[in-house]
Order: structure tokens, then sequence, then C-alpha cells
């Protein structure tokens, strides 16, 4: 199946770096929101960064344009109807998700395929609630999207090989490299990478160090790219507390549970990058 035309849904910050990636790659894409000033904000995240692109040499002004020209926003997810993919990247609860798949199933004939953007939920629970599974695949970006090229391919095991290889397919397409998993909690990289982060997060308190130390330590000692401490403000701190929740929910080992110190910062609202604060001050 020939894939030119791919929905989003839910354009935060996953969902507008998806669709600028498969618009970068010549892809029609419809994204839609709740509310029509949440696909603008999309808008206008996505036109900055394809600025930046230009003013780097990497996107030519008339590539820019006829990218952004490339976008549709909405808020129906009939719209979604003529895609041939159509990426869910909403808020990591399961709920939402089942009742997003089931009506993407009701509205999206086949074969498309529905595809998942979650990084720590089961794809085979979101399957389930549709009548066609076989047509159901996991399509995990990392974040920031448009930058990191790895995309875990996750297969559940009513997946088609037909679903499959076509998603792997677009995922190389795109310019990502993909890697293909099966539906266990965390895939790949969060069965290996949240219980790691979590451990760093806990020296801090149990070895007394501060939170640049641990950064110089990984970063000089491990050939770590970026710290621990910077890396959970870069993927939020609220994000890593809900995947770490979801992971130790399903797997029950210790060192999946979000330890209290990133709870407290959540609670208090020092999310990271996001916020302005975290683990670190940032500006704008």
């Amino acid at each position: 199946m020939e894939i030119s035309r791919v929905g989003v849904v839910g354009l935060g910050t996953m969902g507008a770096g998806i669709a600028q990636v498969c618009l970068q790659a010549g892809l029609e894409v419809v994204g839609r929101d709740v509310a029509p000033e949440l696909g603008e904000r999309a808008r206008g995240r996505i036109d900055h960064y394809l600025s930046r692109g230009v003013e780097k040499g990497r996107l030519t002004p008339d590539a820019k344009e006829e990218a952004l020209g490339n976008l549709t926003l909405t808020t129906e997810l009939s719209d979604l109807a003529g895609c041939q993919l159509v990426i869910e990247a909403a808020f990591e609860d399961l709920g939402v998700k089942r009742e997003l798949f089931g009506e993407l199933d009701r509205i999206v004939p086949a074969p498309a395929i529905l595809a998942t953007n979650t990084s720590a939920l089961s794809v085979t629970q979101m399957a389930d609630a549709t009548r066609t599974p076989e047509r159901v695949v996991g399509l995990h970006f990392f974040n920031p999207a448009p930058v990191l090229p790895l995309v875990e391919v996750v297969r559940t095991a009513h997946t088609s090989d037909e679903t499959f290889d076509t998603a792997y397919a677009f995922a190389q397409r795109i310019g990502k490299e993909p890697v293909a998993c099966n539906d266990t909690p965390g895939f790949i990289v969060n069965r290996i990478l949240i219980p790691l982060l979590n451990d760093c997060v806990r020296v801090l308190d149990e070895a007394r160090v501060s939170p640049e130390d641990v950064d110089r330590a990984m970063r000089f000692g491990a050939n770590w790219p970026i710290g621990p401490c910077a890396l959970i403000d870069l993927i939020g701190v609220d994000v890593h507390v809900h995947a770490s929740e979801a992971l130790h929910a399903a797997l029950g080992e210790e060192r999946m549970a979000a330890p209290q110190r990133l709870v407290e910062m959540q609670r208090e609202g020092l999310l990271g990058r996001k916020t302005g604060q975290g683990f670190f001050t940032y500006d704008g």
C-alpha cells in the first residue's frame, strides 16, 4: 500500500514533531486536535522549526512553503477517512486511546493502518478496541521527533505481516531508523532506559551529589551525549513519571517505580524544559 496521506491525532509536542517529519518527507498530513487553537499552535511550532531549517541551509524557502501547504488542520476525526495511515499521539491514557481507536476503526476504512505513538502502554489493548486488530501497530517516535532517528515498530499478536512491513517501510521512507519489537512493557528503549534513569535520580539523594555532577559523571564517564537529569528535563518529568508508573504496574519491578524526588517535582510543577524549571533552569 502506497502511503501518501498521513493523519496525526493529537498535535502536542510529539504529534507536531511527527507531522513535521512527514511533511518534510513530502507527504500530505491531516492533523487533528480537539480545539482549533491547539492545531494553530502546532502549525506555528512546525513553521518555526522549518524556518530554522531554512536559516541553516538544510531546507529551501520553497520546500518549506510546500511542506506547510501539505498540512491540513481539523477538529473532526471524520476528516481522517482518506488517510492511508493514522498515527495516534494523544495523551498517555489507555482509556482515551482505546476510545480513539474504536472511533478510528469505524471512520478510516481498511486496509489503512492505525498506529499509536505510545511509549509505555499496551498496543494490544488498543487493538482490542477495534474490529480489525490486524491493522494496528505501534510507531513509537522519540522526542524530539524531527531530530532523533529511532522509531520502534511494535507488533502485537494480531498485527498482520502486511501491516508491519508497510509500517516499517514507512519509517524508513521518512528518514528514520526503525527497529522491530514486540508488544512488551516498555518495548526496547524504555524497558532499559527508565529504570536506569530512575537509578540515576536515586543516586542524587543516596550519594548526596548534585544533578550537575551526576550528569557530568555519565557524560564523561559513560560517554552519554546528555546527562540523565538533563534528559529527564527534556522528556518532561511528568511524562517520565507516567511511563515509570505504567512499567511498574506491568512488571512490578521496584526499579521501574518513579523515585519520590520526581513525584514531588511533578506535584510542584517542576517539569523540566516545558515549564522552564526542572533539575535545571531554562530560559524561553
